[in-house]
């Protein structure tokens, strides 16, 4: 009798810790979801706020306020991607779900790579523009990051995230538009030279 008040203490508390442990991860999928989304949309919007900045004759310094806004932006994005880490490592999630994590993540790393590029580019070179060595990876990073949220959010349809993927893929729908209409004016050999782009010819750093 007593071994087997043993066994269902023991069954008991084993389903126990295997609820903790899924809705944890649950709970990180979540994180990962929205901050994959969000961040990106920050580091955008503070880069129009930066690029009309420059317009302004504004002063330009690492912590100005559209600058740490960015940076406000980039921090989202990186804990989206250090959770995402973290469930791989447990091998908490699967399919559709792992990739859209595995985005996240590599979005995250390129807009980093690309953040300091930028950096380092305005310190040797001073303020560029809206074509850049630095700025189209950025975009790049976007534009995963958003679409590994696209995934996360679609495979969690049966929660109440579903009600975020409309403003989930309209995010992305918006990097990407805006990454090929860079990519576009590249090879256009249409950089900067028309009025109508008089706002990004002071520069749109990232930081």
């Amino acid at each position: 009798m007593k071994l087997i008040q043993k066994f269902s203490k023991s069954l008991i508390l084993k389903s126990s810790t295997l609820k903790s442990s899924t809705l944890k991860s649950s709970t990180l999928v979540s994180l990962v979801s929205l901050l994959a989304v969000i961040g990106p949309i920050v580091i955008v919007s503070a880069g129009f706020w930066d690029a009309i900045s420059h317009i302004l004759k504004e002063p330009e310094f690492f912590w100005s306020p559209s600058h740490i806004v960015v940076y406000s932006g980039v921090f989202m994005t990186t804990i989206a991607a250090a959770m995402g880490c973290l469930l791989l490592l447990r091998k908490s999630v699967h399919g559709s779900l792992k990739t859209g994590i595995k985005f996240v993540i590599v979005g995250s790393i390129i807009q980093m790579i690309s953040g300091f590029g930028d950096s380092l580019s305005h310190d040797l070179f001073g303020i560029d523009g809206l074509i850049s060595w630095s700025h189209q990876p950025l975009e790049l990073g976007l534009v995963l990051a958003s679409f590994g949220a696209v995934l996360i959010i679609k495979n969690r349809e049966h929660t109440k995230l579903k009600f975020f993927l409309p403003f989930s893929i309209i995010a992305f729908l918006f990097f990407a538009t805006w990454l090929i209409f860079n990519i576009v004016l590249t090879f256009g050999h249409t950089i900067q030279c028309i009025q109508i782009y008089e706002i990004f010819s002071s520069g749109c750093s990232i930081l």
